[in-house]
C-alpha cells in the first residue's frame, strides 16, 4: 500500500445507546436528543497509507450481504476529502475498509470508519490536531463522528454533537443480533414525529447508575424513543428482545434507529450461549458478541 510511507492500522468501534431521547426539532432541522451513548468492542479495520495524490478506497465486507460505494458518497472518502482542503494536503491516501459492524443497523458503523478515517490523516500527515479539533471536523459530517472520535460512555446533546464523558460503564458482555431488514434513520424520525406516545427514558437516573457503577440499575433504565417506532414496522425486534431475556441477558433493547437488539449479559460464556440461541432461532439474524469499552 502506497508509496513507502507509514502503513497505519486502526480499528473503528461500535457504539450502542443505552438511553435515546428527542427532545424537539431544531431550527436547523435536526433533532435535539439527549442520549448516552456506549463504545463496544466489535469494529471494522481500517489500513491507510500516502499515495501520490488523490483518495483511493477498498472495501471488503465480511459475514454480511450488501454493498458499500467505494467513492466520494462514501463517508471514509468523504473524511479524507475534507481534511485534504482543509490543510491544502498535496499528497493523497489510500485506505482498505474491512466492514465487520452490520450496516443500516444502528451502531454508528459508518460514523466510526469516519472517525478512524480523521485520526488516520492526522497521524499520517502529521496535523497536530486535537481531539476537538477532529470532533469539529466530525461534526461537519455527521452527528454520531464526534462519539466515535472520543468514544468510550458519553451524554450527548444537541444533535448528538455536545458531548460530556462519563465514568467508564461496568465491563459487560454485549450480544447483538440485526434481523434481516434495514432501517432509515431518516425514516425513524419522521415517523416518531408523527405521533409517539410512548416512554421517555430517565437521563437522570442512568447517569446516577453510571456514576455509581451500578451495572444492574443501568441495565433496569434502558430505554429508547425509537424502538417502538421501528419495532411496530418490524415485530422480529420483539421476538429477539424477548428471547434474549429468556436466556440470560440482564436486559435488551434496540440500539439508535435499530433494527440492531442488543443484550447485557454479565458472563462471556453465557454471552456465547445467547448468541447460539439466537442463530438457532433466526439463522438469517447478524449475531455478535462484544463487551463495553472504558
Amino acid at each position: 500500500m502506497g508509496c513507502g510511507d507509514t502503513l497505519l492500522t486502526l480499528s473503528a468501534n461500535a457504539k450502542i445507546n443505552l438511553t435515546l431521547d428527542i427532545l424537539g426539532t431544531r431550527e436547523d432541522g435536526y433533532h435535539e436528543v439527549a442520549m448516552i451513548m456506549q463504545e463496544i468492542s466489535l469494529h471494522d479495520t481500517l489500513s491507510m497509507g500516502k499515495i501520490n495524490q488523490g483518495i483511493s478506497l477498498t472495501i471488503v465486507i465480511e459475514g454480511q450481504q450488501g454493498t458499500l460505494q467505494a467513492d466520494e458518497s462514501n463517508l471514509c472518502w468523504k473524511a479524507a476529502a475534507l481534511v485534504q482542503k482543509e490543510y491544502n494536503l498535496q499528497e493523497g491516501v489510500e485506505i482498505h475498509l474491512t466492514k465487520r459492524i452490520p450496516m443500516a443497523a444502528g451502531l454508528a458503523g459508518g460514523s466510526a470508519d469516519a472517525a478512524a478515517v480523521l485520526k488516520g490523516m492526522n497521524y499520517l500527515f502529521r496535523l497536530g490536531m486535537t481531539e476537538a479539533r477532529l470532533c469539529e471536523l466530525g461534526a461537519r459530517l455527521g452527528s454520531d463522528i464526534p462519539f466515535c472520535i472520543m468514544g468510550g460512555t458519553m451524554l450527548a446533546t444537541g444533535r448528538g454533537e455536545i458531548l460530556t464523558r462519563l465514568p467508564s460503564f461496568p465491563r459487560l458482555s454485549v450480544v447483538l443480533a440485526k434481523p434481516p431488514v434495514d432501517v432509515s434513520t431518516a425514516w425513524a424520525y419522521k415517523t416518531y414525529d408523527a405521533g409517539y406516545d410512548g416512554p421517555h427514558p430517565d437521563n437522570e437516573a442512568m447517569l446516577e447508575a453510571i456514576h455509581g457503577g451500578d451495572a444492574h440499575k443501568a441495565a433496569g433504565l434502558l430505554c429508547n424513543v425509537l424502538e417502538g417506532v421501528t419495532e411496530t414496522e418490524h415485530p422480529v425486534i420483539a421476538d429477539y428482545k424477548r428471547l434474549m431475556m429468556e436466556h440470560g441477558a440482564m436486559a435488551s433493547m434496540m440500539s439508535g434507529s435499530g433494527p440492531t437488539v442488543f443484550g447485557l449479559v454479565r458472563e462471556k460464556q453465557q454471552a456465547w450461549h445467547l448468541a447460539d440461541t439466537l442463530k438457532k432461532y433466526d439463522g438469517e439474524a447478524g449475531v455478535f458478541v462484544a463487551e463495553t469499552l472504558g
